[in-house]
């Protein structure tokens, strides 16, 4: 069968079953069967497929027409410009948490940090751990997760981009393994926020994601109400938090951590659409 037959054939599938973009997605898993770039496969529209692509891509693509996301059929998603391995241990890094790295790395680079390691909150696929052990070079790198299953993904991650030597992983519910001392200069997280309502309504492609990294409880805040209380414990003076949070939830979580004297400098930042999705605090 000629390719562009197959690509127009799938497009219409996907289509049918209300996949978003399907004239990408199918240019992009015929392009992983294929082992071909987005280059090639436009190239190689009117050659034959091989009966074993067709036949391995008609597989990828069924799972696909069940609304599994791409990135978990690949086993791989873009994050940073930079290729991290996924799977359904772990939630598949999005847009957002890379505008929550840039305010991170913009205002470490414009205002600095005090002496002391970083800390990721909640590993998960480690992409936020890898771009800051590459980001902040020098510095050692801290990161917790309560999956041990995600922490293999990590790991995995962390060997693909060598940054073994700076980074250190450790399996707990957030602080709760690290001792009260004040040592971190940085702390960055995204933590589950999604509340139960919303959690009931999720887009079918959602629904393939790890619960836990996702739930936030009944009104979405319980784990960041957890962090308000643990984090600044093992903070240094001066040291910066920065946590993605729901586009809903600014006044909350300002009066969270309002309540907490050991926070000052609390500021909410917004996304390229607009929308209040970056905390920000200063430990006195």
């Amino acid at each position: 069968m000629i390719l562009k037959q197959v690509y127009l054939e799938s497009v219409q599938r996907l289509a049918d079953a209300g996949v978003a973009e399907p004239e990408v997605e199918a240019a992009l898993l015929l392009g992983h069967v294929l082992s071909y770039s987005r280059t090639q496969f436009f190239l190689a529209l009117q050659q034959e497929i091989p009966p074993h692509h067709l036949s391995l891509f008609n597989k990828l693509l069924s799972r696909r027409l069940l609304r599994e996301p791409l990135a978990y059929i690949t086993g791989e998603q873009e994050f940073w410009s930079l290729p991290f391995r996924v799977s359904r241990k772990v939630l598949i890094p999005r847009p957002e948490t890379e505008e929550l790295l840039e305010k991170v790395v913009d205002s470490v680079r414009q205002d600095g940090l005090p002496p002391g390691p970083v800390l990721d909150l909640g590993v998960g696929s480690g992409a936020i751990t890898v771009v800051l052990a590459r980001e902040l070079a020098g510095r050692m790198v801290f990161g917790v997760d309560i999956s041990m299953a995600a922490l293999e993904i990590a790991r995995e991650n962390i060997r693909i981009h060598q940054v073994q030597p700076r980074i250190f992983l450790i399996n707990a519910t957030w602080l709760t393994a690290i001792q009260q001392k004040k040592r971190f200069a940085l702390v960055v997280s995204n933590p589950p926020y999604i509340n139960a309502t919303a959690m009931s309504t999720l887009q079918a492609e959602v629904t393939f994601e790890p619960h836990g990294a996702l739930s936030g409880g009944v009104d979405g805040l319980s784990d960041i109400r957890a962090l308000a209380a643990q984090v600044h414990p093992v903070m240094v003076s001066g040291g910066l938090f920065f946590m993605e949070i729901g586009a809903d939830q600014q006044e909350a979580v300002l009066k969270i951590f309002s309540s907490f004297p050991e926070y000052d400098r609390l500021q909410v930042h917004s996304d390229l659409a607009g929308l209040p999705r970056i905390f920000q605090a200063r430990r006195c």
